[in-house]
């Protein structure tokens, strides 16, 4: 006689999967965090993304190497420099619906998923101003959509996975291959970015709840 075998149920598909179903890279890093889904969301929310760089040496070298790099080809081509960014909090609770950076969706404390549409390549980074319900339909050559994805799901009794994808997909063939040249030189410093605010989230929860 053959024990019955039973399928395990289907994972509920990811913001993502609506948001950009379709995508020419990504990647993901995952960490397991003492907490529940609540308290670790609300810390997912409210780290300040700007404060990163001054905890973690690797991100802000890959930063100030990233910076160098573009005034150089700026420099090179005759291009001015661009403005700086301000000084300032940058947590995914204040996240606009409008601008570059925006919120796509949010389901807490399940998922929070944002993105941003630019060029990015090529020694210039440029972000288009578009609304976050126009981030889906934007189909614009010369451009690639980025969206990302920090999902939580109970580990155990006591802990929470937490996961960080982000998906990029180029808008025309051109665009493509600037792009995919340009991937495989960064993709280990955003691999070191993503781990740093999985870190920082992680540090945010232990603080919160330190240990008597």
């Amino acid at each position: 006689m053959t024990a019955a075998t039973t399928s395990p149920p289907a994972a509920p598909p990811l913001m993502l999967d609506w948001l950009l179903p379709e995508f020419d890279a990504t990647i993901v890093e995952h960490r397991v965090v003492e907490g529940d889904p609540e308290a670790i969301y609300r810390a997912i929310t409210t780290v300040d993304m700007a404060e990163i760089p001054k905890h973690y040496a690797a991100v802000r070298v890959l930063f100030a190497a990233r910076g160098a790099a573009e005034r150089l080809v700026n420099a090179l081509l005759g291009r001015p420099t661009p403005a700086p960014v301000p000084e300032g909090a940058l947590r995914l609770r204040d996240m606009p619906e409008h601008g570059d950076w925006v919120k796509l969706a949010d389901n807490p404390p399940d998922e929070f998923a944002f993105g941003v549409v630019g060029r990015f390549w090529g020694g210039e980074t440029v972000w288009e101003t578009i609304d976050a319900d126009h981030f889906v339909a934007f189909d614009e050559s010369g451009f690639a959509k980025i969206a990302c994805s920090i999902s939580l799901r109970p580990y155990g009794t006591a802990h929470t996975l937490v996961s960080y994808e982000a998906r990029t997909q180029a808008l025309d063939p051109e665009s493509r291959a600037h792009f995919l040249r340009y991937w495989r030189v960064v993709r280990p410093g955003v691999a070191i970015v993503m781990r740093a605010f999985l870190n920082a989230v992680a540090k945010e929860v232990s603080d919160a709840n330190p240990v008597p």
